[in-house]
């Protein structure tokens, strides 16, 4: 059995680089990627979708739903981080790091305490996992992800981490301890020299 994490599509705060709420949607171009993404998926298979219910995540996993026939469930423990009363500003605006290992902001979480519900979010994706028939899509945001790679699963050891996880990257997990990465942050689907399979 296998697990799939996939970052949403781009919304326009991805493209402005505003630290976005939860109810921001796909852009055109995220709905387009995240229908190239569901194709790459579908064509693998899938059984099980579990997803963040932020709009920008819930958006790309109905379309996945919609290409694999799969069930949804939503799951607000993969929600992205809290960042309190920064969401909604530019990052431009900002004169600090708001990614700094000790910056916690108001009204928002601290690292410690999102790395623990990202933590339980992967407990609840293994139970899900134990009990599907077959492979389970996870759609969540890309702090999520890189707390997912750097504190539950085994990476190659050429992970490019530093990078982040790009808009629809898929990630593809062995859904067996020490939870090892076949395919790490790959966005092979919005190339358009690339077939559909997951390679």
């Amino acid at each position: 059995m296998s697990i799939y994490i996939l970052r949403h599509g781009q919304t326009p705060g991805n493209a402005a680089r505003v630290l976005q709420t939860p109810d921001v949607p796909l852009s055109l171009q995220g709905r387009e990627q995240a229908r190239r993404a569901a194709g790459r998926i579908a064509a693998a298979g899938v059984a099980r979708i579990l997803s963040s219910d932020f709009t920008r995540a819930a958006e790309t996993a109905l379309l996945l739903r919609e290409a694999t026939g799969a069930p949804l469930e939503f799951e607000p423990l993969l929600q992205e981080r809290n960042l309190g009363e920064l969401r909604g500003r530019a990052y431009a605006e900002l004169d600090f790091d708001v990614f700094a290992p000790d910056y916690q902001p108001p009204g928002g979480e601290s690292w410690e305490v999102f790395h623990q519900r990202v933590e339980r979010a992967w407990e609840r994706v293994l139970a899900c996992a134990a009990t599907t028939e077959g492979d389970l899509a996870v759609v969540t945001h890309g702090l999520v992800c890189r707390s997912l790679a750097t504190h539950q699963l085994e990476l190659p050891e050429d992970a490019p981490l530093e990078h982040g996880f790009a808009n629809t990257s898929l990630t593809l997990v062995e859904a067996q301890p020490p939870y090892p990465v076949r395919i790490f942050n790959c966005t092979a689907h919005l190339d358009d020299e690339v077939g559909g399979g997951v390679a």
